[in-house]
């Protein structure tokens, strides 16, 4: 038991010392003018895609905006949002009663190394593509083994199509999502990656973490129960590394929220 936990410590000290070693300080912090951050989230706005079925949209109100009665300029909005609209964290709670709402997710959760795996080629020709353990198998082949705790992404390209409705989902029937079709991740995949590997949150750029046509979102709930939370409609996935880069993700912090909107970042050296 002993050389096994010795055999973990020199792994992980394999894997994440090339990026903690590149990390600059300047007065006690890190230099982030030494890094490429990239925003991998989705403007909210009235173009804001949501699940179909839900019965209102991103509103942005005025409150005010102009020169006060003092002579200063004051500038206020009040929004309005469905929790699973645009870049949006969803809670484990989403499709697993008993576990973590957004606001009960410990906050380490939100910030980890991230793993991308790219299937934008089998994508290109099939809407309904799943991500499959094969998939996973010849990542690991080209870039070793997904890390303990990382947050593992998947770029189906399905960003590029954003923000035109019907070409994100397939079709944009009003509350309807029988007829969606687009790319995500497959369960078997998932149970791997939950069991196996013990990510820590899963993301994906595209409206759900189950594929379009999925009816009993298999992926939601193995998610669900296992309490790992998950991102969806991410963007710009294609400018980040395989392996070497951290994610930031903070959802709005919902109290007792099944999901909320989030802002992700990423950088690498």
């Amino acid at each position: 038991m002993k050389k096994n936990r010795i055999a973990k410590i020199f792994l992980y000290i394999f894997l994440f010392m090339p990026f903690w070693s590149s990390l600059s300080l300047a007065d006690g912090g890190i230099d982030f003018n030494k890094f490429h951050i990239v925003d991998l989230t989705h403007v909210f706005d009235a173009t804001t895609i949501a699940w179909p079925t839900e019965k209102s949209g991103f509103e942005l109100k005025p409150s005010f905006k102009g020169v006060t009665k003092s002579g200063f300029f004051y500038f206020s909005n009040t929004f309005c949002s469905p929790e699973h609209s645009g870049t949006h964290l969803d809670a484990p709670m989403h499709f697993a009663q008993g576990r973590w709402t957004s606001s009960d997710i410990p906050v380490e959760r939100f910030v980890g190394p991230a793993v991308v795996v790219d299937i934008s080629r089998q994508t290109a020709n099939n809407a309904d593509y799943r991500l499959s353990r094969e998939d996973l198998n010849d990542w690991e082949k080209a870039h070793g083994k997904v890390p303990r705790d990382a947050i593992f992404l998947l770029r189906t390209g399905w960003s590029q199509k954003w923000p035109e409705r019907k070409a994100y989902l397939g079709d944009d029937t009003p509350g309807d999502a029988t007829k969606l079709h687009f790319p995500s991740y497959g369960s078997e995949a998932v149970s791997f990656l939950i069991q196996e590997r013990g990510v820590r949150m899963i993301g994906v750029d595209t409206a759900s973490i189950d594929y379009g046509q999925s009816q009993d979102f298999i992926v939601h709930r193995l998610v669900g129960a296992a309490n790992v939370p998950a991102l969806e409609n991410l963007t710009d996935l294609e400018k980040l590394p395989a392996t070497g880069a951290t994610i930031v993700a903070l959802p709005m912090k919902i109290g007792l929220g099944s999901g909320a909107p989030t802002r992700v970042i990423a950088f690498y050296p």
